[in-house]
């Protein structure tokens, strides 16, 4: 039966479905046990949910077990701990016992950016839901959480009717994943909305089913949380539409803050007056170094790709520009530590030559150990290849920089950082790096100057203790 489409229901009243396996609830599985994967097996274990996590990694899947989270996400390992002892929560290298033990398959690979271009590799989705499909003996719905392109959950359809038998009557649906890291774990129990594109009712009784654990715990705290039901294209584009969205806005305020620095303007005053008007909103208009990690810089990159694959291109190409907004913010960074250090920039730009300059900041963002597409370390690397002796600081993301970029000089401390350091550049706000000391850190430093990437300390406070001070889009 084809259900119709759209649907909003702020108070889901969906008729109740049996699970295949003959379970009181679902099953769940879920297929790559990354950071998004990871998050939500731990947390749907938390919901009440008997709950398998699969991935092709056993080093990975040793350590779940073992109770160790591989990421850094707070909150996590203890919710971890607590639903392993519960026996809630398992994880397996073993796709035949995942195939066997699950109603509701999601899959939670990643979906990166192709080495020949900007489109998405869904090289890891063809290889877990052909592996899987291959390995089902009953009835079972298979969700995509993964951000892909519009039109995968069709080809996914495909793959699934090709490799499985077909009395099996195994379904597809999508249901994007909406996680900000460093707060996962309360998007994954409280999320504001939850999306799910099905082409049947028994589908949607299933999702539905998989996600009562997420409405009960609304209904306890007095909360609801709209449930959007609509198609496999929508639901499909709901997530990328929205990163490019945000990506928009903070490369939005970044241009502003380009003009600021032209004109002598504020763009920290200039954000807080336009972000009063409830049509603007004062979120993500905070100007600074840009966005990166893991998802919005390939996404709207794949966004645009497939685009242009549908004969859609000319209505993203501002997307382009986003993009290169974005990446501007990172050479700024080197232009202020030249005005500051009295470099001057050849067509190579700034030379660094017998710097010495602290980086505070490795990760994306706060409150994450995730450096993937971290403007802080592409700063870093810069002002190494430029000659200057860098030394980086990260409360939580030191290892994985260390693999990405070994060629930098990484220490334990804030202090070790900036020891005799020319100059201080902070470029992830974390609390630690808001709350330090100017005064303290002026007497471990050689020169003190700071360029402020992320417009996160306070320019008076500094300059009272002595130091240059440069921010991003401020006088």
């Amino acid at each position: 039966m084809t259900i119709p489409y759209p649907t909003i229901q702020p108070t889901p009243a969906i008729a109740a479905v049996t699970p295949p396996s003959g379970a009181p609830r679902p099953r769940v599985t879920f297929l790559g046990t990354g950071y998004l994967g990871a998050t939500y097996a731990i947390c749907y274990a938390e919901l009440g949910y008997e709950v398998l996590g699969f991935d092709v990694d056993a080093d990975k899947i040793a350590m779940l077990n073992a109770g160790q989270v591989p990421i850094h996400e707070p909150g996590l390992d203890e919710l971890l701990r607590r639903n392993l002892a519960a026996g809630r929560l398992r994880f397996s290298t073993d796709i035949a016992e995942t195939a066997e033990f699950g109603d509701v398959h999601f899959i939670c690979v990643g979906t990166p950016q192709r080495a020949d271009g900007m489109g998405a590799d869904l090289s890891y989705v063809e290889a877990s839901v052909t592996s899987l499909a291959q390995h089902l003996t009953r009835k079972a719905l298979i969700v995509g959480k993964s951000t892909v392109p519009v039109g995968t959950a069709e080809w996914v359809e495909q793959l699934v009717g090709k490799h499985t038998p077909n009395d099996l009557d195994v379904e597809v649906a999508w249901s994007p994943e909406f996680l900000q890291e460093g707060f996962a774990v309360d998007d994954v129990l409280r999320p504001n909305r939850i999306v799910v594109g099905v082409k049947s009712e028994w589908a949607n009784g299933m999702l539905y089913a998989a996600h009562k654990g997420v409405f009960d715990l609304a209904a306890t705290e007095d909360r609801e949380v709209p449930l959007v039901v609509t198609d496999f294209s929508t639901a499909e584009l709901v997530k990328v539409a929205a990163n490019a969205f945000l990506a928009t806005k903070i490369s939005f305020i970044n241009a502003m803050a380009e003009v600021c620095e032209a004109s002598g303007g504020d763009v920290t005053q200039l954000a807080r007056a336009i972000g009063y008007d409830p049509r603007i909103g004062n979120r993500f208009l905070q100007a600074g170094l840009g966005f990166g990690g893991a998802c919005l810089p390939k996404d709207i990159r794949a966004f645009q790709a497939r685009a242009q694959e549908l004969g859609a291109g000319e209505a993203l190409r501002f997307l382009h520009e986003v993009d290169l907004i974005n990446l501007r913010r990172r050479t700024r960074v080197l232009q202020l530590a030249a005005d500051l250090l009295g470099r001057r920039s050849g067509p190579a730009g700034p030379d660094f030559s017998g710097t010495r300059i602290a980086v505070l900041g490795a990760t994306f963002k706060p409150n994450t150990d995730d450096v993937r597409d971290a403007p802080a370390l592409a700063v870093a690397a810069l002002l190494h290849k430029a000659g200057a002796d860098v030394h980086v600081y990260d409360p939580q993301g030191t290892e994985n920089a260390r693999r990405a970029v070994p060629e930098l000089t990484y220490e334990n401390s804030i202090n070790e950082a900036v020891n005799e350091a020319d100059l201080v550049c902070v470029l992830t706000e974390w609390a630690d790096f808001r709350n330090a000391d100017p005064v303290a850190l002026g007497d471990l430093v050689k020169g003190r100057k700071v360029v402020d990437g992320r417009n996160c300390l306070d320019p008076a406070l500094w300059a009272q203790a002595g130091w240059e001070y440069r921010g991003m889009g401020r006088p």
